[in-house]
């Protein structure tokens, strides 16, 4: 049984010689992949690598080919990266002198930078956020009335005199509760005898 497969139209742009080892720009170019061409340019402008730069005149020319075929009208922002990828390129050898006559080897790597841009929904694993999502409302917490404003003056003047009162105060209360324990006690043999 044959299986239809449709081919997506797809816009690719490349830069050969790129002086970078492909290792470095795989790791910039998977970050694009699958993602709209906004997100991959704002993805693009705050990457702290140095391949990508060289990506983004990648992602660039890519757009400007898919907006200049007269066959195609798409516009650049409705497109997706469909693949990016960097291949191996020539490594360059050089040499460098080292102690007591030696010499040790210099590879200066250089990549090819691809990238495919096709139309429709961007096929990213990463959630994607809106650049300018609403904030949620949050519930205010309720007002809480604040104690009226006192002069400083007042408030020493009334802790001094109060100290005194509290002292008198929890001393009371302690003279209460040692009278209230045989009368408890005193009640407790009445109710005992009675029965």
């Amino acid at each position: 049984m044959a299986v239809a497969e449709q081919e997506r139209d797809t816009v690719r742009a490349q830069a050969r010689w790129v002086h970078s080892s492909a290792r470095k720009a795989r790791l910039v170019t998977d970050l694009i992949r699958g993602r709209s061409v906004p997100e991959a340019r704002t993805i693009l402008a705050f990457s702290n690598r140095a391949v990508a730069k060289d990506v983004e005149k990648v992602l660039r020319s890519a757009v400007a080919n898919a907006e200049s075929r007269p066959d195609l009208h798409w516009a650049g922002d409705d497109l997706v990266v469909a693949a990016a990828y960097a291949d191996e390129g020539p490594t360059l050898k050089r040499w460098r002198a080292r102690a007591r006559g030696r010499v040790a080897r210099i590879r200066k790597r250089t990549c090819h930078i691809t990238i495919e841009l096709a139309q429709g929904l961007a096929t990213s694993t990463a959630p994607s956020v809106p650049a300018m999502a609403a904030p949620e409302p949050v519930e205010e917490p309720e007002a809480v009335e604040e104690p009226e404003t006192v002069d400083e003056a007042e408030v020493e003047d009334t802790e001094t005199a109060d100290e005194p009162e509290a002292v008198g105060e929890a001393e009371e209360p302690a003279a209460e509760t040692e009278t209230d324990e045989p009368e408890a006690e005193a009640e407790t043999p009445e109710t005992e005898s009675e029965e």
